[in-house]
């Protein structure tokens, strides 16, 4: 993917909590409204979604999403949800199934990117817009929305220096677990990655994980402490927090008792939980609220035919492997440390405290101040 504006990285909690409308993006000003719209209210929204592994789909997405949609068109219009459990045939399936019974548009979050793209010009020729959503679909999408993926692979290796110190050295051996190659997503995240630590430290084993699966990653991870030694590495860069999950097993299980700085992504509550405990160093917080809400604005903008507020929220473009200049939406994301779980997915109402500070962790969320 190359985009034409950089998306900059957020550097006060205050950034992250700026509402949409604040932004100017759920209240677009203009002459819209006096557009004819192709549709009114009762439009019906296909949501496709990859997986149930990262817990984000389900908990934010979907219900974001479904509010937003119903928010926008007067509880009017209808979210017709399907979720693919990481299986690329079972999202073709289900996407045929939309396009068969007319929704009015698509937003697509692709199992995997290439082998969808017949089923995205099936869309294109049945009239049915499609916006890809999260990861960048190939075909002839209408609009992107996702985080700037490339500025979340820096942001995690540029953390993952500054946890190895200032006496960070290029003999430093680092593993970088990468997340699944059918996700273009990833390919980005490690891009970014590598565009921080190459010359720095030395990438002793690099791994794509396949499905994004944790127990993958376990298992690459005994492979990789197999082979530099349990007392060698400096630290892991793991593309998303499910996977830090299954490193961890993997390093306490070969007895590693001071585990490395490791990275993550997605804020999820276990992750949150192994921050403050220190199992794992960083992860990456993404608004999944001010995404979702702009994904539905956009989809409801787009097949009602208000086009200036439509292209308010695509003032990005991208370049997928088929199709160059897509209007798209680059959201920005922050790391996530000890220092601001407070202001960033606490003061956002990802979670309470309460749901992080268990009895497990009290001592730990009291040493930091998280009450």
């Amino acid at each position: 993917m190359r985009s034409t504006r950089r998306t900059a990285i957020a550097v006060a909690a205050s950034t992250m909590t700026l509402s949409l409308s604040a932004c100017g993006v759920l209240n677009v000003s203009g002459d819209s409204s006096s557009a004819s719209p192709t549709k009114g209210n009762d439009v019906t929204i296909g949501l496709l979604l990859p997986e149930t592994a990262n817990t984000r789909y389900e908990d934010f997405d979907y219900p974001i999403i479904k509010k937003q949609v119903a928010s926008l068109t007067k509880q009017q219009g209808k979210v017709d949800y399907q979720n693919a459990d990481q299986n690329a045939a079972k999202q073709a399936a289900q996407m045929q199934k939309m396009i068969d019974d007319k929704a009015d548009i698509i937003l697509l979050d692709a199992v995997d990117s290439h082998a969808i793209a017949g089923e995205v010009q099936k869309a294109k020729d049945a009239g049915i817009p499609v916006i890809a959503y999260d990861r960048l679909a190939e075909g002839p999408i209408d609009a992107y929305i996702s985080f700037d993926n490339e500025l979340v692979g820096e942001v995690q290796g540029r953390t993952l220096l500054e946890a190895l110190g200032s006496e960070v050295d290029t003999s430093d051996k680092i593993v970088m677990m990468n997340g699944s190659p059918t996700d273009p997503n990833a390919k980005q995240f490690k891009a970014g990655a590598l565009s921080e630590l190459n010359g720095k430290v030395t990438i002793a084993k690099s791994y794509d994980t396949k499905d994004w699966d944790p127990k993958n990653a376990e298992a690459n991870m005994k492979a990789a402490i197999d082979a530099i030694g349990k007392g060698n590495i400096a630290g892991v860069y793991s593309a998303n927090d499910g996977m830090a999950g299954g490193i961890v097993k993997a390093l306490e299980g070969a007895g590693v008792t001071k585990l490395p700085p490791l990275t993550g992504q997605d804020a999820e509550l276990a992750a949150v939980q192994r921050i403050v405990s220190g199992e794992q160093y960083m992860s990456v917080y993404k608004s999944y609220p001010q995404e979702a809400a702009a994904a539905a604005q956009m989809a409801v903008a787009k097949v009602q035919g208000k086009e200036i507020e439509f292209d308010a929220l695509t003032q990005d473009t991208v370049d997928s492997p088929t199709d160059k200049g897509i209007p798209a939406q680059l959201v920005t994301v922050t790391a996530l440390t000890r220092k601001n779980i407070k202001s960033t997915v606490v003061a956002d109402g990802i979670y309470k405290v309460s749901q992080i500070c268990t009895s497990k962790f009290a001592s730990e969320c009291s040493a930091i101040g998280l009450k």
